[in-house]
């Protein structure tokens, strides 16, 4: 740079003066509950930045048939701006949030200048928790990424590989043992998937191993998996797992975790990957505000989503503390934050142009659903329950709807009917991120 030149200012801190008038929203996190804030807001005389540490949103909910070579991740991730591109009124800002200054209203960017705004929203979302053991990630990754996804998948498939090379029958099992730990929703799916490769789609891929010898442990601290579920459901999805050759282990907590295996009730079991899937906390946002938390580290919030003794502030999804109509907070799912950001969306231009309250959300439940195998799922509805294929069915056809765009769509929907005629998996490639291949 020239002795006398001065640094360029970025355009988005010195917009046009027409929509400098326009009251500014700022959104922090392109997941499900910002995402949908945006799009509610597009086409309206509002500015909207959207920022993400990603310039794509991840479809989190299907994130471990990548890990599990069902699904690429092209398939399960699309560019924010491709999607919000019809919408003159909203930017889409690719950086990393440092703070947040609520006096003055300003979103601290990494490198870049400060970012004013007049209404902010902060959906953030989750991150694993390895309840007070983070040099357990080490050993045992879990899936919020598709770097993640891809770590793991090149993990297992490796693990076969070099199994395949081994002449020492028990370095053979120890390889081809996949552990998972935690027994909600995300380990009973990832658990029964891993099964089902080794049982159908790499069965005629070696010579030397049979990969439907391999084993997959799920290890549950709780008396049960899925614990949310209604019991009944929970036993069901138990004998799904056991059919195919899932061993589950519950009232057992991981005791510790290394490159060797996992060590539970004084016994270390053996495992060529690892996989964690246990527990979440909110990502740091409320230490950005300075605001209470809840031992999840999420944003305490009204029933409005705002966060309290601040103007202006409000917070969503994952990385809130929302009450329901009886006081109980909302769970971490994907259809609340959807919810959220559908309701928060028109409210935020309702509340700046015409000077509305926000008003007061309502969840409405869809039903909490899992899908354990072929032809197994189950689905909670509250007063109504579905178990087996139909849930199954159901399942797959709430997860297609609910992908961004219709290319997506029909892109998954039609290789989950390849994949289901032909027992195939799809990408089945190894291919470690930068930095990031272990030492197996």
């Amino acid at each position: 740079m020239a002795e006398n030149q001065k640094p360029l200012t970025p355009a988005f801190t010195n917009p046009p003066a027409e929509e400098a008038a326009m009251p500014h929203v700022v959104i922090i996190g392109a997941g499900f509950a910002g995402l949908e804030t945006a799009s509610r807001l597009g086409g309206k005389k509002v500015r909207v930045t959207l920022i993400d540490r990603h310039n794509y949103h991840l479809f989190v909910p299907l994130l471990y048939q990548v890990a599990t070579a069902a699904l690429s991740p092209a398939d399960v991730a699309q560019p924010i701006r491709q999607i919000l591109r019809r919408h003159d009124n909203i930017e889409v800002l690719m950086a990393e949030v440092r703070g947040i200054d609520p006096v003055t209203r300003h979103v601290q960017l990494a490198g870049l200048p400060d970012l004013h705004y007049d209404r902010l929203v902060i959906a953030t979302g989750s991150v694993y928790s390895y309840f007070g053991h983070p040099e357990w990630a080490e050993f045992a990754p879990s899936i919020k990424s598709i770097e993640d996804a891809r770590h793991i998948r090149a993990r297992v498939l490796s693990c076969f590989e070099r199994a395949e090379t081994s002449r020492d029958p028990d370095e053979q099992h120890a390889l081809t043992t996949t552990i998972v730990v935690g027994g909600g929703p995300t380990g009973v799916e990832i658990a029964g998937a891993i099964a089902e490769l080794g049982r159908h789609a790499l069965k005629r891929d070696f010579r030397h191993i049979d990969p439907q010898d391999s084993r997959v442990i799920l290890i549950e601290a709780l008396p049960r998996i899925l614990n949310t579920f209604p019991e009944e459901l929970g036993d069901y999805a138990l004998n799904a797992l056991e059919e195919l050759g899932v061993t589950v282990m519950t009232g057992q907590p991981v005791e510790t975790i290394t490159r060797e295996g996992v060590t539970v009730g004084g016994q270390l079991i053996r495992a060529g990957t690892i996989i964690w899937g246990a527990g979440v906390q909110a990502t740091p946002a409320a230490k950005w505000l300075g605001v209470e938390a809840d031992r999840a580290g999420r944003i305490m919030v009204g029933r409005d989503l705002s966060v309290s003794g601040l103007d202006g502030v409000f917070a969503m999804g994952d990385v809130a503390h929302t009450p329901d109509e009886a006081g109980k907070p909302l769970p971490a799912l994907a259809q609340v934050a959807k919810q959220q950001g559908q309701f928060l969306g028109p409210a935020l231009a309702a509340n700046l142009l015409e000077g509305k309250p926000i008003g007061t959300f309502h969840f409405k439940n869809r039903g909490n659903t899992a899908v354990i195998g072929r032809h197994a799922a189950i689905f909670d509805f509250g007063k109504r329950r579905l178990r087996g294929w139909f849930a199954w069915m159901l399942w797959g056809f709430v997860h297609v709807y609910l992908l961004v765009g219709f290319e997506r769509r029909a892109l998954v929907s039609l290789q989950w009917l390849w994949r289901y005629m032909t027992y195939q998996q799809g990408a089945r490639l190894i291919t470690w991120s930068d930095g990031r291949k272990p030492e197996l």
